[in-house]
């Protein structure tokens, strides 16, 4: 900030410095995004949590968080790095000012957030289009590779991506998240928020009443019905429930006729818990879902998982082309490495499609690295309740709409429900 920016006594820099760039940062965002600048329509918050001065180093940084057909919502943060050191006295810097340097300043151990906001711009869709080359760096590329190269995309990968939200899940909390949906309205809306974000799958889960987990039929039917009046998202249906349910309980989403269902492939440590599938009850709830009629996508926490499913593909059990999800980062079970999903990818037919879903932190990193290697992504608050590091994501919807952007940065189009439902087999439209 520079003796120009100052603005009040003390050589305070005024707030509206650090509005206008993240006005910057948003026009960039578009032009990455959209090929045009679009218009800053509104914030809708922003919080000044501390001063800048003159003299002081402030880095500012954008993110997507939800992109719709004209809207692009967008979270910033603007944070010291550096402190004039004439401003030691705000208790700011590990060092005192020396009155003999006029010159002098402080790099900030722990920077401090200044501020943040979160604000929607617009494009129009006729201005809408696709830039030669898109990269948004906001969206970072995944972890760094452990093999010390970049591993190239294989051949078709730049088609398109599915994106499953996962927007309850059986075991997530109103004490860990406010934004958690429960009611068959609240679930619903947030379906249909993530299908306007760029979701073509809704992986569901619902809950009675009181918020606990159920696999009742008639809960599912309702959660369905509502779901479908208000966006035409492929349905998945749990089969998994919770940690101890019957293979009946798990079973009774099936007479709702969603168009998928999980089938987990294989027992699995879950936390402090063990997760049990055993061979023949994988057996007998495959051909559960094989009897209503439903695509499975099969679970796979651990390599043997993927080994069993193609078993049972070998069996006439599940229908190819097959559809893998490579769940990765549970506690006890495999963990989410670029090795683990290169490992995962090879034994994958070549006909089969699949996805990843990791857990907490590696939901970003390593969703965005398997659309980087052709494959698909789940995400949502059932595995990850942030959308960055100590914040809330509100609802799934945001963490749907990252993922769809960082998807066409890379090149790759984000499939609506009905041309997922062609890349699965599904046919036609329910």
């Amino acid at each position: 900030m520079s003796a120009q920016d100052a603005h009040y006594a003390g050589e305070l820099v005024d707030g509206a410095r650090i509005l206008a760039l993240f006005g910057d940062l948003a026009t960039e965002l578009l032009i990455r995004l959209d090929g045009n600048e679009g218009l800053f329509r509104a914030y809708e918050t922003v919080e000044f949590l501390a001063p800048v001065f003159a003299g002081d180093y402030v880095e500012v940084t954008g993110e997507l968080t939800a992109v719709g057909h004209t809207s692009r919502q967008m979270r910033f943060e603007a944070r010291k790095v550096i402190a004039a050191g004439s401003r030691s006295g705000w208790g700011e810097s590990d060092a005192p000012a020396d009155p003999r340097a006029p010159g002098a300043a402080d790099v900030l151990r722990d920077p401090i957030v200044v501020a943040r906001a979160v604000g929607t711009c617009v494009v129009p869709r006729s201005l809408q289009r696709k830039p030669r080359e898109l990269y948004l760096p906001g969206l970072p590329a995944g972890p760094a590779p452990t093999t010390g190269a970049v591993t190239p995309p294989p051949p078709g990968s730049d088609g398109e991506v599915i994106l499953t939200a996962a927007i309850v899940g059986a075991e997530l909390t109103r004490a860990k998240t406010p934004h958690l949906p429960i009611t068959p309205d609240e679930v619903a809306d947030e379906a249909a928020r993530c299908r306007e974000a760029g979701a073509a799958i809704i992986h569901l889960h619902v809950r009675d009443d009181d918020g606990r987990n159920t696999q009742s039929a008639e809960r599912f039917s309702r959660v369905i019905d509502a779901i479908r009046s208000k966006c035409d998202c492929i349905i998945q249906a749990s089969t998994g429930g919770a940690i101890g349910m019957s293979l009946d309980e798990r079973a009774s989403p099936l007479v709702c006729r969603p168009e998928m269902a999980t089938l987990n492939c294989g027992t699995i440590n879950f936390g402090d818990d063990v997760f049990v599938n055993s061979r023949p009850d994988i057996r007998a709830l495959a051909r559960r879902i094989r009897a209503a009629g439903v695509l499975p996508e099969l679970e796979c926490y651990e390599v043997g998982h993927v080994e069993e499913a193609l078993a049972l593909a070998s069996e006439g059990l599940v229908p190819m082309p097959l559809h893998f999800q490579f769940v990765l980062g549970v506690k006890g079970a495999i963990g989410a490495r670029e090795d683990v999903v290169l490992f995962l990818r090879s034994l994958v037919p070549s006909a089969a499609t699949w996805a990843i879903a990791a857990m907490g932190r590696f939901q970003q990193p390593l969703t965005e690295l398997g659309m980087r290697l052709g494959g698909h992504a789940r995400v949502g608050i059932e595995d990850n309740i942030y959308i960055s590091r100590s914040v809330l994501a509100e609802g799934s919807a945001p963490l749907v709409g990252r993922a769809a952007a960082y998807a066409r940065s890379i090149g790759r189009p984000v499939a609506d429900p009905a041309q997922a439902r062609l890349l699965l087999g599904l046919g036609e439209s329910r």
